[in-house]
C-alpha cells in the first residue's frame, strides 16, 4: 500500500472529536519515572497532541515524529522551549536515546505487523517508563466496509487493487494485552465506542476524507475525474449508512487503548 498523502487542514476539521481518544489515553498513563522526562510522540500529525504533551509536563522535552512532510510542516507552527518535531518513518525508527514515554496516538493501523516493532520501543523506555497507544477500531464499521465493496466493484477494482487496510489492521484488545505482558509490561488494554455528533452537510464523508479515504485519494490523485466518482459513489452510500437526525449525524467509532508500563 503506498503511503497516502495527508491534508493538515482536512484532518483538522474535525479536530475537537479526534482529539478526545488522546485526552484519555493520557488521563490513564499514570506518573513517570523522571520530573522532566524524555517523551517521543510517533505519528504526531499536526502536532496538536504533541504540543498538549509538552504543555501538561512542562519540565517534559518532547519530539513529534511523523512521515508526512505536510503534517510536519503545520506541526512546526507549534512551538515551546523543550518542543520539536522530526521526519521518521515508524517502521525503521530505532531510538537513539531512552524515553521515559513513548505515545503512538492513531497511527498505528496504518502500519502491518506493529506488534512485531513492540519489542525495540519497549528497550528504549527508561525502568517504570510507558509505551501508550490508541488505535481505531472500527474497520468493520461501515464507514470502511462500505469504501471496500466500492474499491472492489468492477469499475475500481484495477486502479484500487490493495490499497485499502482490512479488518485486522489492528489487533483485538486481548491480543495487545496477550502481546504487552510477554513482553514483561504491567498492561492496561481497553476499548471505547464514542458516539461523535457530526453536523453539516455529508459530515461522515467529510470525516473520512481526512483519515480512511486518504489512500483512496492519493491513488487516484492522477485521474481527477475517476476520484471525483469514487467520492460521489462513496458519499450516497454513507447518506443511506449514517442518515441525519434531528441534531446532527451520529458516527459510531470504536478505539482500542493500551497503556504499558516496563519493568523496574
Amino acid at each position: 500500500m503506498t503511503a497516502p498523502l495527508w491534508d493538515p487542514e482536512q484532518y483538522l476539521r474535525h479536530a475537537g472529536h479526534r482529539s478526545r481518544p488522546f485526552h484519555d489515553l493520557m488521563a490513564r498513563v499514570g506518573p513517570l519515572p523522571h520530573g522532566s522526562p524524555r517523551i517521543a510522540d510517533l505519528g504526531c500529525g499536526t502536532g496538536d497532541g504533541t504540543a498538549l504533551l509538552a504543555a501538561r509536563l512542562p519540565g517534559a522535552r518532547v519530539t513529534g515524529y511523523d512521515s508526512s512532510p505536510a503534517m510536519l510542516e503545520r506541526a512546526r507552527a507549534q512551538t515551546g522551549p523543550r518542543l520539536d518535531f522530526a521526519e521518521a518513518d515508524v517502521t525503521t525508527w530505532v531510538p537513539e536515546e531512552t524515553y521515559d514515554l513513548i505515545v503512538s496516538n492513531a497511527l498505528l493501523q496504518w502500519v502491518p505487523g506493529h506488534t512485531g516493532l513492540f519489542p525495540r520501543w519497549l528497550d528504549a523506555l527508561t525502568p517504570g517508563g510507558v509505551l501508550a497507544f490508541q488505535v481505531p477500531g472500527n474497520f468493520d464499521a461501515p464507514s470502511h466496509t462500505l469504501m471496500r465493496e466500492l474499491a472492489a466493484s468492477p469499475r475500481w477494482r484495477r486502479a484500487l487493487d490493495g490499497v485499502l487496510r482490512h479488518g485486522d489492521a489492528v489487533g483485538a484488545p486481548a491480543d495487545y494485552l496477550a502481546s504487552l505482558t510477554a513482553l514483561g509490561c504491567e498492561a492496561d488494554v481497553w476499548e471505547t465506542t464514542y458516539l461523535h455528533l457530526l453536523t453539516g452537510e455529508d459530515p461522515v464523508l467529510d470525516w473520512m476524507k481526512g483519515t480512511g479515504l486518504r489512500p483512496v485519494l492519493t491513488a487516484l490523485a492522477d485521474d481527477p475525474e475517476a476520484r471525483d466518482a469514487f467520492v460521489l459513489a462513496y458519499r450516497d452510500l454513507l447518506r443511506k449508512a449514517y442518515p441525519p437526525g434531528p441534531h446532527g449525524t451520529v458516527l459510531p467509532f470504536r478505539r482500542v487503548f493500551a497503556v504499558a508500563r516496563a519493568g523496574k
